[in-house]
Parts: C-alpha cells; structure tokens; sequence
C-alpha cells in the first residue's frame, strides 16, 4: 500500500496524545522518588521500589504490540481502542499514587501506573510506522518528540508552579504535599483528554488484505512461539540498536530513580530527613524535622523544575530537527552519536557545578540526548523490520530498554556507583559515562537504511 505524504498538523494530530503520556512519564520519573522518601525510604532503597517500571514495560508492551497488529475495529482502527484503554487506567492510577500512605502502596500503584501508560505508549510508536511513507518517518519521530518535550518541561513544572499559586509545600510526618497530589491530578486531566484529541482526529489504514488478516487472527495459540520466534529473528540492526538502548536508558533509569536523592543532598544541601534520627516526642526535635522535611520538599521542587529543562531543551532540539527533516534527509547514526555524548557530559557536571543556578545547563545537554533516544532509535528501528510485524517488533525492542533498567534498579546502579564512594551523587556520574559508552555505541550500526532514508527504496 502507498501512504501518503501527510502535513505537519496532521503528524501533530496522531502524536498529540503522547503529551499525556508525557505527562504520566514526567510525573513519575520527577516525583516517584520524592514520594517514596517523604513515606520513609532511604536513598539506597529507591532503585528496587522503581523495578516496577521496567518490569511491567518487559511484560506489556511486546504483548499489546502483538496483539495491536492482530487488531482491527471498524470506528477505532487498530492502535487507538489501545490508546483509550491505557489512557483511562493511567489516569486514574495518576491521581491516587500521591495519596499512599505507606510504601507498599506506593510502589504498588506505580505497577499499575507504568503497566496503564505502556498499554497507550508503544502502540503511538507503531502508529508513526504505520501512518508515515518510509520518507517522513524521521521527520513523524522528531514531531513526537517535541510534543514529549513539552509535556516533560509542563509536567516537571507543575508542583513548583501550584506552589507559587500558594498551594501548601508542607504536610504532616510520611504524607505527600498537596502541591503534588495538586498536580497529579492535573496531569490524569491531561492524560485522558491528549488522547482522546488522538483518538477523535486520527483514522488508520486498514489491512491491506481483510480477509488474510482475518485468518492470520484465528491463529490464537501462536502468541508465544511468534514472539519467541520474532525475538530469535530480530534483524542485526536492531541488535545493535539494542546495545544502545541498554547504556542509554540505564543512564536515564538512574536519572530518573537517583536524581532527587543526589540533588537536594549534593546541589541544594537539603537532604531528606531520616526520621531515625528524631525523637518526635521532644518538641524542639519534632520542629527541626519539619523543617527540614519543608526544605527538602522546596529543594525537591526546584529539582524536579530543573529536570523540566531537559523537556524544553529535547523540544527545541526537536523542533530544529521538525524544521530540518521536513526538507532534508538526516544522518541518524551520528545526530544520535553527537547527542547522547552531550547528555554524558550534562549529567557528569552535577557533579561539578557549585551553584544550584548551573543545573539547568547540565539538564539542557540532558535533554538534547532525551530529544534523540525518543526519536532516532525508533526511526533507524522502522526502516530495518517488517512493517506487518511494526507493532510486535516495537514491542519486542522495548526489551533493551527495560533490561538495563531492571539491572539498575536489582543493585546495578548501587554497585557501580558504590565503586565511587557513599554519596548519592555518584549515581550521576554513572549516567553520564553510560550514556557517553552508548554514544560510541553508534559505531555499530552500519546500515545504510537505517542511517539515512534511501530513496531507492521507499515504496
């Protein structure tokens, strides 16, 4: 089938959604840690509370991906009834994760948060694939980003923005601010109505033939020894892209887990308080925990408003490359080479810098590898696999990016940071020679249509 050149708007349209998913991501790679140390976890903890995340992306997505391309209703098309689907769990999972009161629950609502955001996110992946001509296929990528960017840079704004408002940054011993719980719901809004904008504007190419298709779908018990099968078949190129993926998203899997515990304590010299080291019953006592406790939730604001800069940074990135790609072709392996090396080097000087002022220019470098790894990746992926296969082979490729981050989050990030001393701030250091390594990690990839789109080849 011949897919049509679409426009700018029409690109903008099917992607919108991803500012929901956005949000949900935002939200929870910004303010997950800081729940679970305001509910009394300490900075060593935090990587195995978030092996929720990774684990439920390694279950969900090859199995939505596998039955996205086996899908097909006659109003809602393939990849939209699962858009909806992950939207209205995803939001409702949104607003109660900042009401837990205890860790148990906490993590345990990120498990049906990150399970419900994956079931709306890869079939969006697929959707680009399956909309686009082999020759906007960067050019539909760069266009997600930037609608990511935004959503990131909103997201991660959102507490310190409620609170300028005169929302309360305070709250009582082991209970979340209402400034979070604030935002939180604010991005469930955002979730649900960004795709249903998607779902209400977009339609999809149907199979192009129903009745293989049909057959193909009765074949119900090949599930298992397909996807082994598919994974035992994957394309080399996609196997190189697959080291990549493991050093870059261990990098932002510790961003993400870590950021909050080594900034406030190394940036901004307001560490959470332990409570341990507090008898509540002495007045005096109890008031220095507050205040403490009060300072590390405003420095943790100002963190999480910092970690907003890699999602303008990654729009801007995005959008130099919008307006680039929609006239002229890209090197994808060394656009992506240059920008994760940046990003090693933005998470290296937090170590570094002195002022609290400087973070944001470490998160802008950030940011320009974040604006490539959701782009260019997934680009070099579509022109390498089988387009009936899109949905099961997005899917399957999620494995290397939730691998390493079950690595990191079993002990992986505490051991190599370990190696370097005590302080939390070590944890950054490691994402930066990570994502440097997954840089020069580009060298691998050698195919010709997987660098730049070959016109030759475009159907």
């Amino acid at each position: 089938m011949e897919k049509r050149r679409l426009s700018f708007w029409q690109i903008w349209n099917m992607s919108f959604g991803f500012l929901g998913i956005q949000f949900g991501f935002a939200l929870q790679g910004g303010f997950m840690s800081r729940i679970f140390q305001t509910l009394g976890a300490g900075h060593d903890d935090i990587p195995l509370l978030w092996i929720a995340a990774p684990l439920t992306g390694l279950l969900v997505q090859p199995i939505i991906g596998y039955l996205s391309d086996r899908t097909w209703h006659p109003k809602l098309g393939r990849r939209r009834p699962y858009f909806l689907i992950g939207a209205i769990l995803s939001s409702i999972a949104l607003f109660f994760v900042p009401h837990s009161s205890a860790l148990w629950m906490a993590a345990g609502f990120l498990w049906i948060l990150d399970a419900s955001i994956n079931i709306s996110m890869e079939p969006f992946r697929a959707l680009v694939a399956d909309k686009l001509p082999e020759s906007q296929r960067s050019y539909g990528f760069v266009v997600q980003t930037l609608i990511i960017g935004i959503g990131t840079w909103i997201a991660s704004n959102l507490p310190w923005m409620i609170s300028q408002l005169g929302v309360s940054d305070s709250a009582p011993q082991g209970v979340v601010p209402m400034s979070v719980k604030v935002a939180f719901a604010i991005g469930a809004f955002v979730f649900l109505v960004s795709v249903l904008y998607t779902i209400f504007t977009t339609t999809e190419y149907p199979p192009e033939d129903m009745e293989a298709f049909e057959k193909e779908k009765q074949k119900k018990n090949q599930f298992i020894p397909d996807i082994v099968n598919n994974i035992g078949n994957m394309p080399i190129t996609m196997k190189k892209l697959g080291v990549i993926q493991f050093f870059s998203w261990f990098a932002f899997f510790t961003m993400w887990s870590l950021a909050n515990p080594a900034l406030t304590e190394h940036v901004f010299n307001a560490p959470a308080p332990i409570e341990a080291n507090y008898n509540m019953e002495i007045p005096l006592q109890k008031e220095a925990f507050d205040v403490a406790n009060t300072s590390f939730q405003k420095a943790s604001n100002l963190v999480g408003s910092a970690m907003g800069v890699y999602g303008l940074s990654s729009m801007a990135f995005a959008l130099l490359l919008t307006f680039y790609t929609s006239k002229k072709n890209i090197n994808r392996k060394y656009v992506h080479m240059g920008s994760l090396i940046l990003g090693g080097l933005g998470f290296i000087g937090m170590y570094l810098i002195e002022s609290p002022e400087n973070l944001k220019y470490c998160f802008m470098l950030v940011g320009i590898a974040w604006g490539s790894i959701l782009s260019m990746p997934y680009a070099m992926l579509s022109s390498s696999v089988d387009p009936k296969k899109m949905g099961m082979f997005m899917g399957i490729f999620n494995m290397f990016i939730v691998i390493p981050q079950i690595i990191a989050a079993l002990g992986g990030i505490n051991f190599v940071s370990g190696l370097l001393g005590e302080e939390a701030i070590n944890a950054m250091l490691v994402a930066g020679g990570s994502l440097i390594i997954a840089g020069l990690c580009n060298f691998l990839i050698t195919n010709k249509s997987a660098i730049s789109y070959q016109p030759e080849i475009d159907e």
